[in-house]
């Protein structure tokens, strides 16, 4: 407790200063990562999840080797789950959480379904039969396609005849937890849906479904975790001093960047005028090496801007 009264009076003073206050762990919904993540390192939380989300049962799942993190090809991007798991009858099931649309959605799952695909097929092995069904499911805090509906289900059909579906057993789920549907959609999924939105006493109606009562009481739990309260501040501070370590780094390229900038429109125009490296570097008082460096890129970078040359030298240093 005296820990967290502790990060909690220096959370407190940096917001005197007009810094952002860290929000309250008891404060934060599903769809804020580190409570996602902290719930879902629990498997139950995980079924209840996949349960609510597909309208469906799971007598029993498992973590999915790696769990987390799939890797590719040397040199070539993996990727990093949310969640990954298998039931009991071979289906896979990866879950996310994206509270802000902030990339390709449709081609993200494209990509993640090619990589868990692969892991499934040993070195030789003749046929595909051994590919497990699987279910991408992204659950959105905004409606990615527009037409107000609660959830998306995609699997691929014949344009020609769109009763005919290909049968490759791989089914992509987008959730909107803004959806406005309610006539149509099924009660238990708006109501998880509004509760992943905002995770609270209140969105956890008396009559809902139990396996909702029964993911608030594991939220509620970590909720109110002094221990996970501390981790969690922790980890706050961690990423602030991140953060600003990284802003004052970006200042100091800035400016850096800046003077190289300038020295470089100075030098071209001593160029233009016919002067050498030797009586420049010494009417700027610069070092002659990196005078000829700089000579060198201007002159064989002659389609760039002095910014553009000036971004040049910094990465190459």
């Amino acid at each position: 407790m005296a820990k967290m009264r502790q990060l909690n009076m220096q959370a407190e003073g940096r917001a005197e200063q007009g810094e952002l206050l860290i929000n309250p762990l008891e404060d934060m919904n599903l769809m804020d990562d580190f409570l996602f993540d902290m719930a879902t390192t629990d498997l139950e939380t995980c079924r209840l999840i996949i349960e609510l989300s597909l309208g469906i049962r799971i007598r029993k799942i498992r973590w999915k080797e790696g769990q987390k993190v799939v890797h590719n090809l040397p040199g070539k991007r993996g990727i990093r789950m949310d969640f990954y798991v298998e039931d009991i009858d071979g289906r896979v099931f990866d879950v996310e959480m994206q509270k802000k649309n902030e990339g390709n959605i449709p081609k993200r799952t494209r990509y993640y379904q090619a990589l868990l695909d692969a892991p499934m097929l040993k070195s030789g092995e003749r046929g595909f039969d051994r590919l497990k069904p699987a279910y991408i499911i992204v659950i959105c805090g905004f409606d990615l396609f527009g037409y107000g509906l609660y959830r998306y289900t995609f699997d691929n059909r014949c344009k020609e005849l769109p009763e005919l579906t290909m049968g490759d057993e791989c089914r992509k789920i987008i959730l909107n937890t803004k959806g406005k549907n309610d006539a149509e959609a099924d009660r238990t999924l708006i109501d998880f849906l509004h509760y992943v939105d905002c995770s609270s006493e209140e969105n956890v109606p008396a009559d809902c479904d139990d396996r909702l009562k029964s993911l608030h009481r594991k939220v509620h739990e970590i909720k109110t975790n002094e221990q996970m309260g501390v981790s969690y501040m922790k980890m706050e501070e961690r990423d602030r001093l991140i953060r600003e370590e990284g802003e004052r780094k970006g200042e100091q390229i800035g400016e850096r960047k800046g003077e190289i900038k300038s020295l470089i429109s100075i030098i071209r125009k001593k160029l233009a005028k016919g002067y050498d490296a030797e009586k420049i570097a010494g009417e700027l008082e610069l070092d002659p090496e990196l005078t000829q460096h700089m000579i060198q890129m201007i002159n064989s970078c002659e389609e760039k801007t002095d910014r553009e040359i000036a971004e040049l030298m910094i990465e190459n240093n």
